[in-house]
């Protein structure tokens, strides 16, 4: 039980009550206040289009440019490709023909043959020398042979005088 009763408050208690109560009231406002705002749905954002737009089909127009040149490039390419590779067919071709005349000019009969225009003659048995003891095994002989007509005519020439060296 309240000792005191209602009627021994003092002053001092009767300012805590007023002030309790004042806090209390203040407490149920600010409650109704809140209860009374309800969120709002935020503003419609209202961007100009035409910049946007603008700036899509400055993408699809420079895009579209873009793959035309890279083709066009591309079909360039293929072209010089295509002549490089002609090219090399008939380098190719050029080679084996030079590779075929070489080996030819090569074969026995036409070395000899090449030899007899040089004055060049055949030669006999060779004869050798072994190195260790310095032995001769063999009968050395000179060539012997007639030389080319040809051989004989550029000889006489170019001791002459009358041939083009």
């Amino acid at each position: 039980m309240n000792t005191r009763g209602n009627a021994a408050r003092s002053p001092r208690d009767e300012d805590n009550y007023d002030t309790t109560r004042a806090r209390r009231a203040e407490l149920n406002e600010a409650a109704e206040r809140r209860s009374k705002l309800k969120l709002a749905p935020p503003a419609p954002v209202s961007a100009p289009r035409a910049p946007f737009v603008l700036l899509i089909v400055f993408l699809v127009v420079g895009g579209t440019i873009g793959i035309l040149l890279l083709n066009t490039k591309i079909n360039e390419s293929a072209f010089t490709v295509g002549d490089l590779k002609t090219e090399q067919q008939k380098l190719n071709q050029r080679q084996q023909q030079l590779e075929q005349e070489i080996a030819d000019s090569e074969a026995p009969g036409n070395l000899a043959a090449h030899a007899r225009k040089l004055g060049l003659v055949p030669a006999g048995a060779p004869a050798f020398i072994r190195l260790p003891d310095g032995r001769v095994i063999g009968v050395p002989q000179p060539a012997t042979g007639s030389t080319a007509i040809t051989s004989e005519t550029n000889t006489n020439s170019t001791t002459t005088g009358g041939g083009a060296g």
